[in-house]
């Protein structure tokens, strides 16, 4: 198997900041609104990883999938 970090919390932290601007969503109102707190985002900008319902949460909310906000794709797009 490969070495390499496949998924790097950073990459993911600046997918959701980039989809959430590009939604015109603030960051702080789109955690409280989902019921996460304000220290999700710093967990991520710090290389710690979330849980995944978490990170569930967040790509429903801004409508896009977990994949993307992963780096496993670079269409956001959800398959409905």
């Amino acid at each position: 198997m490969n070495n390499e970090v496949l998924y790097n919390s950073l990459n993911i932290a600046n997918r959701v900041k980039a989809q959430a601007k590009a939604k015109k969503i603030p960051l702080k109102v789109m955690l409280s609104e989902i019921g996460l707190g304000t220290n999700t985002m710093s967990n991520l900008r710090h290389d710690r990883m979330i849980a995944a319902d978490s990170l569930a949460l967040i790509a429903d909310y801004l409508d896009c999938s977990v994949d993307y906000l992963m780096g496993r794709t670079d269409k956001p797009e959800v398959n409905k």
